[in-house]
């Protein structure tokens, strides 16, 4: 088993890390680059650097937020919202970003995936899967990616989707839950198997952590490869440090 990466992530609004519950009553959590020089110091193997409403607002990612995150990060680094096009990805790459995440821009236009595979590599490119459950007779697939910050639906299948941007060049899945976001009551552990077991690219499991056990069920039970968090890590309740030594104390390989 490879080593299993534990990610903080940067959640931005107007230029502040935020976070909220199920992808709404977003609250102020901290500067960005403060927070971003304190995961790396705790360890952090890689961060995640979400401008949220960029999609909404049918915008470009804030490039100027980007960069100064950048500038003090020291482990790959991952930026979405907002990046549509090949172009958008570039820019982000001329400023040293590591790999692109696209959500909401990949299932309008799945070719994008495939594109960007080609031009930057497979392993620069994270696909973003935001996910919910829907009850049964609602004619919906019962786990079903959600876009445009989960206010819009798909109808589109997460396992079918997920083996589909597999296909066409997609290096690793960032799979989050919009019913566990936010509610610090653990990961879908049932969205996070059914992905993992679907593809071979690794699947990191956001949405829901609260608790050092959450993170070890979702890499034991959901067969995660990373752990992403945000509010457990922003509101100071776990560190990084903390999420590894407990995995190791498991018999899970992580790097400390």
């Amino acid at each position: 088993m490879r080593p299993i990466k534990v990610i903080p992530c940067l959640d931005i609004k107007d230029g502040r890390v935020v976070k909220g519950v199920k992808f709404v009553d977003l609250k102020d959590a901290r500067d960005p680059v403060e927070a971003a020089q304190a995961y790396c110091s705790q360890g952090a193997d890689e961060l995640v650097f979400l401008d949220i409403f960029a999609t909404l607002q049918n915008r470009k990612t804030r490039l100027e937020w980007v960069k100064k995150v950048r500038d003090v990060v020291t482990v790959p680094f991952a930026v979405g919202g907002g990046i549509g096009s090949i172009g958008d990805m570039e820019a982000l790459k001329e400023l040293g970003v590591d790999k692109v995440s696209i959500n909401t821009a990949a299932v309008k236009n799945p070719s994008l995936i495939e594109e960007a595979a080609k031009r930057f590599g497979s392993s620069s490119l994270v696909v973003a899967i935001d996910g919910r459950k829907n009850p049964p007779g609602s004619g919906l697939p019962r786990l079903e990616v959600v876009i445009k910050s989960g206010e819009e639906g798909s109808a589109l299948d997460i396992v079918g989707w997920a083996r589909r941007v597999e296909s066409l060049g997609a290096g690793e899945i960032l799979l989050t839950s919009k019913d566990a976001d936010g509610t610090r009551n653990g990961y879908d552990i049932e969205m996070t198997l059914a992905v993992a077991e679907a593809v071979n690219i690794p699947v990191t499991a956001s949405g829901g952590a609260g608790t050092l056990e959450h993170m070890h069920a979702a890499v034991v039970e959901g067969k995660a490869s990373a752990v992403l968090a945000a509010s457990v890590f922003h509101f100071r309740d776990l560190t990084v440090l903390e999420v590894k030594n407990y995995l190791k104390s498991k018999g899970l390989p992580v790097i400390i």
